[in-house]
């Protein structure tokens, strides 16, 4: 889903995405001629990597996430910490960029499967 960063609405206006199992839905607004928000929760499961055996395996997904998009480049004297900040190219957001992007994040994290947390080994498993 794409919208052009002019047409973002004043109000709060809900979107709702999808990708394989996991939802992308929440709110989002303009702040700005040059800044808007999203209010957004990802739920679901998604297929990650053990990093040590290489085992695919699911993990439950469920969190909030709040975003600041920036019309170009970001700058402020403010501390945005609880934003994650995005600056949008080309005058478009792009809600489906965004999921992608977050799952990208959420895969290349450590994350150990069931059968080698139970493993007391220190090495790792060669595949």
């Amino acid at each position: 889903m794409k919208i052009e960063f002019r047409k973002i609405p004043l109000q709060e206006t809900e979107f709702e995405i999808s990708s394989n199992s996991v939802k992308f839905l929440g709110t989002f607004s303009k702040i700005s001629s040059k800044l808007a928000k999203i209010n957004s929760k990802l739920s679901g499961n998604y297929d990650v990597d053990c990093c040590k055996c290489g085992t695919t395996f699911e993990i439950s997904v469920d969190f909030e996430l709040q975003f600041l998009l920036s019309d170009g480049i970001y700058s402020s004297d403010k501390d945005e910490e609880e934003f994650v900040i995005i600056e949008v190219e080309d005058h478009i957001l792009d809600f489906d960029e965004i999921l992608h992007s977050e799952l990208e994040s959420l895969k290349s994290e450590y994350h150990v499967c069931d059968n080698c947390k139970n493993n007391d080994e220190l090495v790792e498993i060669e595949y």
